[in-house]
């Protein structure tokens, strides 16, 4: 007999015996379970016994690791909902994490079983894949071509790739334009889709090319589709709204192609090294231009400038002060470097520039925007290029930004998703440098002088003066040339509104330098520098065919107008290709730079405030102004920016009541327009998810530091005032403190003075400070009392380090498609969240039902597994076997 009291568990222990088996203990713990949920749990758990061994070590790392792997589930009252919760994670484990969920669902042998031809195949898969990229990093493919080629003569050559060029070119017509059933475009879908995954593992330049040309493939026989089988032509509704759709899909494959063109091989152009003798190196004119900044933003950049590696009687600092501010004029006078102002401010920065070229004879011109803090190698890592080249204009480097966007900050992402800018200063710049066609982007770039006088200056047509001037300068046959390597960091912008104007002035500017010196007309450029131009400005065109994206399928769901004329199998047949295919190839391209589907939230968030300037420069391209953007701003307390959300919130609004008219009409509709009904509510629902992520920009995160502090690893020595110094790591520092991780706790007294002593190359430098924080081996501190020459030290010890920004973004994990495609749609649900915390009271009386089915429906939603500092050993074992 059993002893249920004898096997009850004591308190902090595990039960055993029956309550092992029948948790009458747990189901009293959990006081909010129903009847009904306790009885669904004990039919669970009792199954459970009869089927699985409990007492395996694959079942009890699975009841250990529980919290880990079903993190949404663990410490929760249990309800009826839960099977499908466990299912649905389990499901998302399984296709995000294939090696290791296998071994630990709980019916682990049953899976064992029934995947074991599946294993091997991808045993063969492996196999054949590792084969390939011996060869790919031995050089054994591109040596046996080369053997091949060597017995060929140059003429022999040439007809060999254009035989093979005119082949690969009529197949790839075929494959566009031959028309298939659905059975066998769903075969010829699938067996791209095969090939595009196995090139999708290789690596390689050569693979990726071969993604791109199987994307392009994909797209252009979609586009071909759409325009020869899915117009409607005896509806003039139909018709209306299709063609709208179609232009709208075709300017997006136009981009898409010219992307491919642009960034499908970066050049990554290293620095070129200076003569030894530094009497070789050129004179250098370094200007930081300011109108209406804060003196606290512009003096850290001008004390990193004053730490530039450059010989003394070469190098000359220039404040070009717009605002004719006193204060401004006594600083430059008490660091040394030259103040220059003007009576007028015409033509804005690019004027300010202009009448400091009359002033200055540098050979070269280094710009940097008053937020920009060069590091100390500047000079030395772009210089070398002009030396090199006679005919260089341009040398741009990277725009970092040590402090978070909007995106970043009220998303949280900061660190943990690339910045909006890295994929044009990570990818699409280094591709333009292959073309000869890198632009100058107004900041942290050196150019040579006589390039610019030859040109009659910086350009002042438009209000993006820096990428009419380079496209000035290359039509005048002069280069440019772009490094990959930070060379310094500066504030982005705190508000999303702030936001929102500096890009609503770069499409304008854009936008204005296609009407009036277009890139595709005129003398000077070669057919490649045409095309990155051309789609620089084409993609600040996005703002119409995104709204037109946002709200198509409403026209099917509200006005019963067919702008697909096709049946709803074809449909799925052609666009789920395409979008796989530019996704993979996108993926391969961008994954370090930008994560899939957040291009498209950066575009939705621009869309409505870009569509209407960049429409208006269109037709009147004279009109605008240039505005600066305000930088170093404070957001003392959260807060919702509803009149930035206004359009998100109108969208919104209507695609709800789109998803609504699908409800509608799944049960009252034609049984025939089901698919129909299916695919535009599935669209309908994806643009919901996407504008709540721009609704959850929309909500201001409180930002109270005026300093932004910046992660970093430095060994440095905290000196008491006992004369006792400790060697310590600095793990973070801005102008006006510090925090330092002690080796060992000390008890320190908090609002004590101390020394931070700080190494800049073999120099040392001592700065006084008061402990602000004391938290066992974190310590903080508060710089207080500093002179003029150790404000300059400390910037020159930290910002204006040689590597203080390098590496930076290489800081992000490495990319999981569908991880991605989540996060972004997990954002959508959190922007309904913040709208509704944020709503007025009344609203939110109103709002609560929709909010509790929110709340209810993405619990539901897979979450990403917590990180482990070990895998249990029976893992190990399992996956060596595999």
């Amino acid at each position: 007999m059993v002893d249920p009291v004898r096997d009850a568990a004591r308190p902090g222990e595990r039960p055993r015996g029956p309550a092992a088996i029948w948790p009458y203990r747990y189901l009293r713990e959990c006081r909010g379970a129903t009847a009904a949920t306790a009885m669904l749990l004990c039919v669970l758990q009792a199954l459970a016994w009869l089927v699985l061994h409990l007492e395996s070590p694959v079942w009890q790392a699975v009841r250990r690791d529980h919290g880990r792997w079903f993190p949404h589930l663990a410490n929760k009252v249990p309800t009826l909902g839960d099977p499908l919760r466990y299912g649905l994670q389990g499901l998302w484990l399984l296709l995000t994490r294939p090696v290791v969920l296998p071994r630990l669902i709980v019916w682990h042998r049953l899976w064992h079983s029934a995947t074991a031809p599946l294993r091997r195949l991808r045993l063969w898969h492996g196999l054949i894949l590792d084969r390939l990229r011996r060869r790919l990093q031995n050089g054994r493919i591109e040596t046996a071509t080369e053997t091949v080629l060597a017995g060929l003569s140059r003429r022999q050559r040439g007809v060999l790739a254009g035989v093979l060029g005119l082949l690969g070119t009529a197949l790839a017509l075929l494959c566009i334009t031959e028309p298939f059933g659905s059975q066998a475009q769903l075969l010829f879908s699938l067996l791209l889709w095969m090939l595009a995954m196995v090139l999708w593992r290789l690596p390689g330049t050569f693979p990726t090319l071969l993604l791109i040309l199987l994307s392009a493939i994909v797209s252009c026989r979609y586009l071909w589709w759409r325009y020869n089988s899915t117009l409607h032509w005896d509806s003039a509704l139909d018709l209306t709204l299709g063609l709208v759709l179609l232009a709208a899909e075709t300017y997006a494959w136009l981009v898409l192609m010219l992307g491919y063109v642009q960034s499908s091989w970066p050049l990554r152009r290293k620095p070129a090294p200076l003569p030894a003798d530094t009497a070789q190196w050129p004179t250098v004119d370094l200007m930081i231009p300011t109108y209406n900044e804060d003196l606290a933003v512009v003096q850290t950049t001008v004390f990193a400038a004053l730490g530039i590696d450059w010989p003394a009687g070469k190098l000359r600092i220039h404040l070009l002060d717009d605002g004719r501010r006193e204060s401004f004029r006594r600083f430059a006078a008490e660091v040394g470097v030259g103040y220059i102002t003007r009576p007028d401010n015409r033509h804005a920065k690019a004027g300010n520039l202009n009448h400091a070229l009359t002033l200055t004879d540098g050979e070269l011109v280094a710009i940097f925007d008053c937020d920009h803090v060069p590091v100390r190698s500047f000079l030395q890592l772009t210089v070398g290029w002009f030396l090199r080249d006679p005919k260089l204009a341009l040398v741009q480097t990277p725009h970092h930004f040590f402090s978070p966007d909007p995106f970043e900050r009220n998303l949280g992402t900061f660190g943990c998703e690339p910045n909006e800018g890295e994929l044009f200063y990570g990818l699409v710049q280094d591709g333009n440098d292959l073309w000869n066609a890198a632009f100058f982007c107004g900041s942290c770039a050196v150019l040579r002088r006589a390039a610019l006088e030859a040109i009659g200056g910086f350009a002042v047509e438009t209000v993006t003066e820096d990428a009419h001037t380079a496209l000035r300068l290359h039509r005048h046959g002069w280069n440019s040339a772009y490094l990959r390597i930070p060379q310094a960091a500066g504030l982005a912008t705190e508000t999303l509104a702030a936001h929102i104007g500096q890009r609503i002035r770069w499409a304008r500017g854009m936008v204005q330098i296609l009407r009036t010196d277009n890139p595709l007309f005129g003398k000077g450029l070669s057919p490649f520098q045409r095309l990155c131009y051309i789609n620089a400005m084409l993609h600040f065109l996005a703002g119409l065919p995104r709204l037109v994206f946002l709200t198509a399928p409403l026209a099917f769901l509200l006005l019963h107008a067919y702008i697909i004329y096709a049946p709803a199998l074809m449909i799925l047949l052609y666009v789920l290709p395409h979008m796989i295919h530019a996704s993979l190839a996108g993926s391969r391209l961008q994954s370090d730079y930008r994560h899939i589907l957040w291009g498209e939230l950066y575009e939705t968030v621009l869309a409505w405030y870009i569509a209407r300037p960049t429409t208006l420069a269109l037709f009147a391209p004279k009109l605008g102004a240039f505005n600066v953007t305000a930088k170093g701003g404070l957001i003392p307390d959260g807060w919702f920016d509803w009149r930035t959300a206004r359009p998100y919130l109108v969208l919104a609004a209507l695609n709800a009541l789109g998803l609504g008219f699908a409800v509608w009409r799944l049960f009252f509709g034609p049984a025939e327009e089901i698919g129909t009904v299916l695919i535009s509510g599935l669209w309908v629902l994806f643009n919901l998810l996407i504008i709540g992520g721009a609704v959850a920009v929309s909500a201001e995160v409180r930002q109270v530091r005026r300093n932004h502090r910046v992660t970093a690893v430095l060994e440095v020595v905290l000196r008491l005032p006992d004369g006792r110094a400790y060697p310590c790591l600095l793990s973070d520092y801005s102008v006006g403190g510090a925090g330092i991780e002690l080796p060992q706790a000390l008890t320190l007294t908090q609002g004590s003075p101390a020394t931070l002593l700080l190494a800049r190359g073999r120099r040392e430098f001592a700065f006084p400070c008061t402990l602000s924080r004391c938290l066992g081996r974190q310590i903080g501190i508060r710089f207080d009392g500093l002179s003029r020459q150790q404000q300059i030290d400390l910037v020159q010890c930290t910002f204006a380090r040689a590597d203080a920004w390098l590496n930076r973004t290489e800081r992000y994990g490495e990319e999981r498609l569908l991880g991605s495609v989540a996060s972004v749609l997990r954002l959508g649900g959190r922007g309904y969240l913040r709208l509704f915390e944020h709503a007025p009271g009344r609203l939110r009386r109103l709002l609560r039902p929709v909010s509790r089915l929110l709340r209810w429906l993405s619990s539901f939603l897979p979450r990403s597994p917590l990180p482990a500092s070990s895998i249990p050993p029976f893992l190990h074992m399992e996956v060596s076997k595999a």
